[in-house]
């Protein structure tokens, strides 16, 4: 199959978290050729601490020395990764989906210069369930999210929703709506509310609520599925990453087992 060359895209808690598990070769054929991000400086030090000494090179020149880019920045910063990797006719992992909704534009782009998007289940579990169970009648998907107020400082759907966070001292709503308006008001929070969309009946039909509750010390996510497969109930408890308590070690984890999935002869689940 030979050595499949992958570059990432941003230099924070996930991508640190695959560039180091990759260095220490822990998917065979798979090695980080490149890095970039928004400060070249930084990523350059990180780069520094890796054994292979990835490159560290401006987003348009990674993209020509790489099969794959491993989209690890924000949601604001997909854009121009995506349009330079699927403009180049290479592949892209986007764990920032939610910024994908609605992006019509990139899907075409890909199918056009023969490009594929991968789209790792994130700190959820259980897609392979809903993407079968779509492929029936579903009436409803709903998740409830649930993350220490700290996790969701910053979100902009925090000052829309009028809660302080500072004086929460229960379990509090902050959203209750359709997922492709939760992915437009919590950017950084829920990009697993658009990965579970996506295999399933899309974000305008898929609903999510989010909390912010002081009585958890995970990003607690439950899942429940409706359809004439039955009735399908997943819940999720993520320890949140040390450096970044708006996302889960799942996430990173679930990039890396995607990546072992692709480059894989055998190929387990839907």
């Amino acid at each position: 199959m030979g050595t499949k060359k992958i570059g990432i895209a941003g230099c924070g808690t996930i991508g640190q978290k695959v560039a180091t598990e990759l260095d220490r070769g822990s998917i065979p054929g798979v090695n980080v050729e490149a890095l970039t991000s928004r400060n070249l400086e930084k990523a350059t030090l990180f780069a520094e601490s890796l054994a292979t000494r990835p490159q560290v090179l401006p987003l348009a020149e990674m993209v020509d020395r790489v099969d794959l880019v491993v989209e690890a920045a924000t949601g604001q910063a997909l854009d121009g990764i995506a349009k330079a990797t699927l403009g180049a006719g290479k592949d892209l992992m986007a764990l920032s989906c939610g910024a994908l909704l609605g992006r019509e534009d990139l899907f075409a782009l890909a199918r056009e210069r023969g490009a594929t998007i991968y789209v790792p289940s994130g700190a959820i579990a259980g897609l392979d369930g809903v993407a079968s169970a779509s492929a029936g009648e579903v009436r409803s998907v709903t998740m409830t999210t649930r993350k220490p107020p700290n996790g969701l400082r910053g979100a902009p759907g925090i000052e829309v929703s009028g809660v302080d966070l500072d004086s929460v001292t229960e379990p509090t709503i902050v959203f209750d709506g359709p997922v492709i308006e939760a992915c437009r008001l919590f950017p950084a929070n829920v990009n697993v509310s658009a990965a579970l969309s996506m295999a399933g009946i899309g974000p305008h039909r898929t609903t999510i609520r989010i909390y912010a509750d002081p009585t958890v010390t995970r990003n607690t996510h439950e899942i429940e599925i409706e359809g004439e497969f039955g009735r399908l109930a997943i819940k999720i408890e993520n320890v949140p990453s040390p450096t970044n308590p708006r996302t889960g070690q799942l996430s990173a984890l679930s990039a890396l087992a995607l990546l072992r999935r692709i480059t894989s002869s055998v190929r387990v689940g839907t």
